[in-house]
């Protein structure tokens, strides 16, 4: 069977988020078709969590955590894996599929597997370059053999990852063919996207387990085509905004809630620990609606920021979760500075004198 999708790591994120959508929609025919994963890492570690992935069985999902204040826990079945490959071990193949069958490529390789290496001035390929580097040189015999578009939807945690991704595919496809760069250039989609799941652990020998929150934020472009539908999947016009409520509601509201822990010297380890304090989920809540929500309303966003922060709520008191408040402490200055400060000057651009008095304080006990 043909995979229209190839997607490059066998993160237990991209278990638990692309790959569980498209299962999902494949079962409704909503899907553009089943995935061949790719490998990039050859790490041999990982070679049986690599076979366990294209399992007929499928391998499992599990759910849990809270939606609307109601605990979940269930089980979900991933069939939508029908090939899993290996850069080290089967490279003409992985060629082949992205040759002949490949519409959409996915990725997450980490944004460390995006960062140059030695290896990439080579003029052959080198299991040591980095991801653009290999996805440069697979790709060529597609355009030396058809020339066809394709689309590419990175899920790495880079801004505008599209576009850095093409940033760092067209030099080592200039060094190969001035002919390929600019059909890399001008027939490939480089779609940016914002992917948002916590995903706690893994299941062996594949799957993993994962709250109920999910978010697949793809920017709207000229020739768009969406792997799958679903609820997850949002196209939307600015990735900025959805930046923008992501850091100055979730995030936000972590560093919040470290900061009053660090001040408490309370004994809590976990954030879903200080959530089960009546009076400090309800401190929070109270600094969202009266802190944070009128900046969004400002902006026309209010309602958009009220559901936000309702599912924030709930993420942050997932019961199943052990989110370490000493995790999140870390760089706890440079957070404040980011999140606290960050927010109150988008607060002053939407309203002029905009009043925070917490956050504010917060902010001015970590200035220099």
């Amino acid at each position: 069977m043909a995979t229209p999708i190839v997607q490059f790591g066998t993160s237990r994120f991209l278990q638990a988020h692309a790959d569980l959508f498209i299962s999902e929609a494949l079962k409704d025919g909503r899907a553009l078709g089943p995935i061949t994963v790719v490998q990039t890492s050859g790490d041999p570690g990982r070679a049986k969590r690599l076979k366990a992935l294209a399992m007929k069985a499928g391998f499992d999902v599990r759910v849990r955590g809270l939606i609307e204040g109601a605990r979940v826990d269930d089980v979900r079945t991933v069939t939508s894996v029908s090939k899993a490959l290996s850069t080290d071990l089967d490279r003409p193949e992985v060629e082949r599929v992205l040759r002949d069958e490949a519409e959409i490529i996915l990725s997450n390789t980490t944004e460390h597997g995006f960062l140059p290496r030695p290896a990439d001035n080579g003029s052959t390929f080198s299991q040591a370059m980095s991801f653009p580097a290999k996805l440069a040189h697979l790709l060529f015999s597609r355009f030396a053999e058809n020339a066809r578009p394709l689309q590419v939807m990175p899920c790495e945690l880079l801004h505008k990852n599209g576009a850095a991704l093409k940033a760092r595919v067209l030099p080592v496809a200039e060094r190969l063919s001035s002919e390929y760069a600019r059909w890399l250039e001008t027939r490939v989609l480089w779609v940016n996207s914002l992917v948002d799941r916590i995903v706690s652990e893994p299941l062996e020998p594949a799957g993993a387990v994962t709250e109920p929150y999910a978010l697949w934020a793809v920017e709207a472009c000229v020739g768009l085509t969406l792997p799958c539908a679903h609820p997850a999947l949002k196209v939307v016009g600015d990735l900025d905004d959805v930046e923008t409520m992501k850091l100055f509601i979730l995030n936000l509201g972590h560093t919040y809630l470290v900061e009053n822990w660090r001040r408490a010297d309370a004994p809590q380890s976990f954030v879903r620990e200080r959530m089960d304090d009546a009076t400090i989920r309800k401190d929070l809540l109270d600094l969202y609606t009266d802190e944070v929500l009128p900046a969004f309303a400002a902006e026309g966003r209010g309602r958009e920021a009220d559901r936000y922060i309702d599912e924030t709520l709930d993420r942050l008191a997932n019961p199943y979760l052990d989110h370490r408040l000493a995790d999140i402490a870390r760089n706890h200055k440079q957070k404040v500075a980011l999140r606290i400060g960050g927010f109150l000057a988008f607060a002053n651009r939407a309203v002029p004198g905009y009043r925070a008095p917490r956050l504010e304080a917060i902010l001015a006990r970590h200035a220099d």
